[in-house]
């Protein structure tokens, strides 16, 4: 992986990804903008991507490190080229690193993300009945030391269809390799709720109450059928799951 010149400071770096035609460049540019009026001092903030395009001049675009990924036609993507944020040479970036996912909304002080302790922080997967041993996490926010682990990468690529029949999606695989290494933690789970299931008030008074941001979030997470201009419209893109429209959003989500 080339460097390049002067990326290495500052030590904070904010990273996201965009590749394909699901998320537009306005959601780049609205992540910057979450992220620099919820977070004291410098960062970089870079933007791993397929197209630059429309992507606003505060942000350090860098193509996505090939990953040589066959998928077979129709198959889903799974998220899998998100690893590539381990290489171990990631553009000459040097310090700690915050993923965070672009259909997110940041509703709060981002200053912990960087202070909390632990080598590898991510959000501990939405405990439903079935899932409340699991130790899977939800790659929507984590943080690393760039270039610290190069075997989750490494050991992808050497086994890519074992890992791939094994595994559903990329942030199970990650967490199963970072638990085997003893690194794997999670955030304070207030910190980043669910929107699914967090903020949306319970039937059947989800019929006459709006949607809520919980008490001590700081980053609303959006995974599922709900993305951000979604929950605002009011739509949840699932029959029998009527919200309405989550007008908060408004005060955050915004370039």
């Amino acid at each position: 992986m080339p460097s390049h010149e002067g990326a290495a400071l500052p030590q904070r770096h904010i990273l996201c990804m965009k590749w394909g035609t699901k998320y537009g460049p306005d959601y780049v540019n609205r992540l910057y903008a979450m992220v620099h009026r919820h977070l004291s001092g410098e960062f970089n903030f870079v933007c791993l991507t397929d197209d630059p395009k429309g992507i606003r001049s505060e942000v350090q675009c860098f193509p996505i490190p090939p990953l040589d990924l066959a998928l077979a036609p129709g198959q889903a993507d799974r998220a899998w080229k998100k690893l590539t944020t381990f290489e171990e040479n990631l553009y000459g970036l040097r310090g700690q690193a915050l993923f965070i996912d672009l259909d997110v909304v940041i509703v709060g002080s981002l200053d912990a993300f960087f202070e909390y302790p632990g080598e590898f922080l991510i959000i501990h997967d939405y405990a439903r009945p079935w899932r409340r041993r699991r130790i899977t996490g939800n790659s929507s926010v984590y943080r690393f030391e760039i270039g610290a682990h190069p075997d989750v990468l490494a050991y992808f690529r050497e086994n890519m269809d074992a890992v791939q029949a094994k595994y559903r999606n990329e942030q199970t695989y990650l967490s199963a390799f970072m638990h085997r290494k003893g690194t794997l933690a999670y955030w304070p789970p207030e910190w980043c709720p669910s929107f699914k299931y967090h903020g949306i008030p319970a039937w059947p008074t989800n019929y006459w109450r709006e949607p809520f941001v919980p008490e001590g979030a700081r980053i609303m997470v959006f995974h599922g059928e709900c993305n951000p201009p979604d929950a605002l419209a009011g739509r949840r893109n699932r029959r029998f799951r009527f919200i309405r429209p989550a007008r908060w959003i408004t005060q955050f989500w915004n370039a």
